[in-house]
């Protein structure tokens, strides 16, 4: 059986995009290792700005990222710290205290536009920072709930990724 002469081609494409998808879509942060204690710096008892992320191996078809970042342990259920969406994705890092330039800032649970860090009320809390490439850019509002957030995403996670930092306060 005699293929086509495109067939090598596709079969090259193939191959090329696997192996980026196989170096594997992740968020870290150069201030806190997975699992490990986030900073007095990043959180209420300090300056209360949020850690730098780096932002790896963004999945082809990705149009836009949306980051949100939440404390599962809190009393009254999950309680959402920050919300931010049409991150480019040509964006590889988060400087500490930054907002790459495009992006927009929803109302996190303190009522705040923005960044509020970690503030446990006892105990020590996990911090989780997910991030979602999306295949559409959100046409949300400045400060828009984290409900409306969830609502414009639904239907177009293209892939996930997370890191989890843990904090408790120190009682200064």
């Amino acid at each position: 059986m005699r293929f086509p002469r495109f067939i090598p081609l596709v079969l090259l494409v193939v191959s090329v995009v696997g192996r980026a998808e196989a170096g594997g879509f992740s968020i870290s942060s150069p201030d806190f290792a997975e699992g490990g204690s986030i900073p007095a710096r990043f959180t209420c008892e300090g300056e209360d700005v949020s850690p730098a992320l780096n932002i790896a191996g963004v999945p082809a078809g990705t149009r836009t990222l949306a980051l949100v970042v939440e404390d599962p342990d809190a009393p009254s259920g999950t309680f959402t710290h920050w919300i931010v969406w049409n991150i480019s994705v040509g964006v590889t890092r988060l400087a500490a205290g930054g907002l790459p330039a495009g992006a927009q800032q929803g109302t996190n649970e303190f009522g705040n536009v923005g960044y509020n860090g970690p503030c446990p009320p006892s105990g020590t809390h996990r911090y989780y920072f997910r991030l979602s490439a999306l295949d559409a850019p959100l046409r949300l509002a400045p400060g828009a709930s984290r409900e409306d957030f969830d609502a414009a995403i639904k239907g177009h996670v293209v892939a996930s990724a997370e890191v989890m930092g843990r904090y408790a306060k120190s009682g200064r």
